[in-house]
């Protein structure tokens, strides 16, 4: 039988503010950011309104390609992919392209065309692909977006929200392929059709630090964009919809996210606990959590910090990796983030087979 031992770690930190990047609202219909490391949300402006989204749909079209694990297959350009309206890579029905090359003219040029190939390259249809999208974006928990096509061409059921898209990406920086992707300013594909592509995103020139992620325009959906920074240990991600001035309002958007909230340590992984063992060779074992707490706090904010740990009873045997307890950050009471404590080492239980190796050993001394 097991219970909960609770304790609290002498760590209350007074820190001042509200959760809050921005002192004037976002001129966009919709607005989020987040510390993505942390999943802290730093921002937020009509986050789940359901609207539409322009080229953005493409950051989930790009992901499931990489996870595809396809990308140095050679894809024919099917009839349907060439002469796709709007933003184009301008593919040529029957031209011979690898699927990273497909992806990296659907995330730097925003290639409707290249959306298209892809779709019909990984599940034969674009219908069919979007099945795989609205999967996939179930399975992140993106509970307000539904996917008609993998470009964003506009359709009364093709939705998402500035809290989605933000996750969505943050998810997707996750896999180092596609964050190489988004993060890349030129490429020359090679094929039977080479192609010359610059990316789009001018925050990649504009803003230091800048990462990512994806442009959008449609007349419906407006100008739209999602973005991310990375700058002392923060990895900012965020996303404006129908914002007119999204550059200028995504380059605010960052900077009050790093000017106003710094990374603190509030657990290290060199962290040691001791923790009592029942019926085992040893009365105690070394723990330690298997991961810091890294959290964004606000420069200027009045928050209360803890780390409070959890301790199973334990009884051997313990095997060394075994969670034998847990580390939960709190703010202002709240429960921002935990990590698992597992044991450092291995307990053998005290048993007849013990005292017996042990009584050989004395008499053989």
């Amino acid at each position: 039988m097991k219970r909960r031992i609770a304790a609290l770690l002498c760590l209350l930190l007074l820190l001042p503010g509200t959760v809050r990047a921005e002192t004037q609202e976002a001129p966009a219909q919709a607005a989020y950011l987040i510390e993505a490391n942390s999943g802290r949300g730093l921002y937020a402006k009509n986050e789940t309104a359901r609207l539409p989204m322009a080229s953005t749909p493409k950051i989930m079209t790009a992901l499931l390609a990489v996870e595809s694990g396809r990308l140095t297959e050679i894809v024919t350009v099917p009839d349907e992919a060439a002469g796709t309206e709007g933003s184009s890579m301008y593919l040529r029905a029957g031209e011979k392209i690898s699927l990273l090359d497909l992806v990296y003219g659907l995330m730097l040029t925003s290639g409707n065309d290249a959306a298209v190939a892809i779709a019909c390259f990984l599940d034969g249809s674009t219908a069919a692909f979007a099945e795989r999208m609205n999967a996939r974006a179930k399975a992140l928990g993106l509970a307000d977006t539904h996917f008609v096509n993998p470009n964003g061409l506009h359709d009364p059921d093709h939705y998402t929200t500035a809290k989605d898209l933000t996750l969505l990406s943050a998810a997707a920086l996750r896999n180092p392929f596609f964050a190489e992707i988004v993060s890349t300013q030129y490429r020359r594909t090679e094929g039977t059709n080479p192609h010359t592509l610059k990316n789009k995103n001018r925050l990649l020139w504009e803003y230091e630090g800048g990462i990512g992620v994806k442009t959008g325009y449609t007349k419906a959906a407006g100008k739209c964009l999602v973005f991310a920074a990375e700058r002392g240990g923060m990895k900012l991600v965020g996303a404006v919809l129908n914002c007119p001035s999204m550059w200028t309002t995504a380059k605010n958007m960052l900077d009050a996210g790093f000017h106003g909230f710094r990374v603190r340590t509030f657990l290290s992984r060199e962290t040691v606990f001791s923790i009592p063992v029942e019926n085992g060779v040893k009365k105690a074992l070394s723990a330690a959590p298997i991961l810091a707490i890294l959290y964004p706090t606000e420069i200027d904010g009045a928050e209360t910090y803890a780390v409070e740990t959890a301790f199973d009873v334990c009884a051997a045997p313990v095997r060394a990796g075994q969670t034998v307890g847990t580390a939960t950050l709190t703010c202002n009471g709240t429960a921002v983030k935990t990590v698992p404590i597992v044991a450092l080492e291995t307990v053998d239980t005290v048993d007849f087979a013990y005292y017996l190796k042990k009584a050989v050993s004395a008499f053989l001394a």
